[in-house]
């Protein structure tokens, strides 16, 4: 079984690709009216996007895994539809990262349904096995990401698959991360605690 392989980008990163990002969309022939970020990891960088592109008709759609049956595809449910009017406009789909590309696939064709002229699609990363690859992307990559907005998650998502926890299983993530997950990361909240 191969080990894991993990990339850690910081807040800064972030913003300096969705910076990258932004100024390639101005040089595109592509003008969005609406920016539709995808709830949860879409949400960060479509507000980024908003800001930067100084376009404030921002809207979000959240979809859900299904629960996998014969452990193949993993079906989307759209939990929340379009929160704007699409009919007629160019929208820009914002996600975090284009993994197995149905969750962009299944918010394409639902903005396409509710009428939009035309979608293009943006991610911070694309996984090169997506079935979907975003008209703009930043970095082509095929290791788990943790990013800044689901350290959490990720860091209880690796110590449920793993036993024990130790720097030489997991490759990408330095010690002294690794240390300031555990203590930093995985404090409860006092919602955690009720």
């Amino acid at each position: 079984m191969t080990k894991p392989s993990y990339e850690v980008p910081t807040w800064n990163k972030i913003h300096r690709m969705l910076h990258n990002q932004a100024e390639r969309i101005c040089k595109s022939s592509f003008k969005p009216q609406i920016i539709l970020g995808i709830s949860r990891g879409g949400l960060i960088p479509a507000r980024v996007l908003s800001d930067l592109l100084e376009n404030s008709n921002l809207a979000i759609v959240w979809l859900e895994s299904l629960q996998v049956v014969d452990g193949d595809k993993r079906p989307q449910m759209l939990v929340q539809a379009l929160s704007i009017d699409v009919a007629g406009k160019k929208v820009l789909i914002v996600d975090d990262v284009a993994d197995t590309g149905r969750s962009l696939i299944t918010v394409k064709q639902h903005v396409l349904q509710n009428g939009a002229e035309e979608t293009r699609i943006a991610t911070l990363y694309f996984k090169p096995w997506s079935e979907l690859k975003p008209e703009y992307y930043e970095k082509e990559t095929g290791r788990w990401i943790i990013f800044p907005w689901d350290m959490k998650e990720n860091v209880r998502r690796i110590i449920k698959d793993k036993a024990t926890l130790s720097a030489k299983e997991i490759s990408g993530l330095p010690n002294k991360l690794i240390r300031k997950l555990l203590n930093f990361g995985m404090e409860k909240t006092n919602c955690e605690n009720k």
